[in-house]
C-alpha cells in the first residue's frame, strides 16, 4: 500500500521512486514537522549539494550514528529524501518536490502580498524623506 501522500511507486536503475502529491486534508504536515527540526534542515543541506551515503550524511551531521538514522527515517516519511540501495550502502537523494508543493500552496501565495508591500513601504519613505532619494541619485 502506497504511503500517505504518494501515489504510486516505480523502480528505475536500482532506485525506488515515490512521487509526493500533497493530500488537501494534510496540506503537507509531515514535510511541515521535518522542515521544523534544524538538525534535518542540515541534513537537506547536505544533501542539497549531492546524493550522499548514510555514513557520509553521519559525519557530516556529526551527530551519533542513531540519532541521524531517525531524523531521516523522519525525512523519508515525508518525502523529502528517497534512498537507493547499493548492497550494503545506502546512498540518500535529496527529494525536492514536497518543498515546491510547499512554496507553491503557501509561500507563493503570499509572496504578491510582501512585493506590494515592500513597493508601498518603499513609496511612502521616499514620500517622507525625499532628499534621500536626491543624495542617492548626486552620490
Amino acid at each position: 500500500m502506497p504511503a500517505r501522500g504518494s501515489q504510486s511507486l516505480g523502480i528505475s536503475n536500482n532506485r525506488l521512486y515515490i512521487p509526493y502529491v500533497m493530500s488537501s486534508l494534510h496540506d503537507g504536515d509531515d514535510v511541515w514537522r521535518a522542515l521544523a527540526n534544524r538538525t534535518r534542515r542540515a541534513i537537506l543541506d547536505v544533501l542539497r549539494s549531492g546524493s550522499r551515503t548514510t555514513g557520509d550524511v553521519v559525519e557530516a551531521i556529526g551527530q551519533e550514528r542513531h540519532i541521524t538514522l531517525q531524523h531521516l527515517a523522519v525525512l523519508r516519511t515525508a518525502g523529502l529524501v528517497t534512498v537507493e540501495r547499493q548492497g550494503r550502502r545506502r546512498i540518500n537523494h535529496l527529494n525536492p518536490t514536497p518543498i515546491q508543493t510547499i512554496h507553491e500552496r503557501w509561500v507563493s501565495q503570499y509572496e504578491a502580498n510582501w512585493v506590494a508591500a515592500l513597493v508601498g513601504l518603499k513609496a511612502a519613505v521616499e514620500h517622507q524623506h525625499p532628499r534621500a532619494e536626491e543624495d542617492r541619485d548626486v552620490g
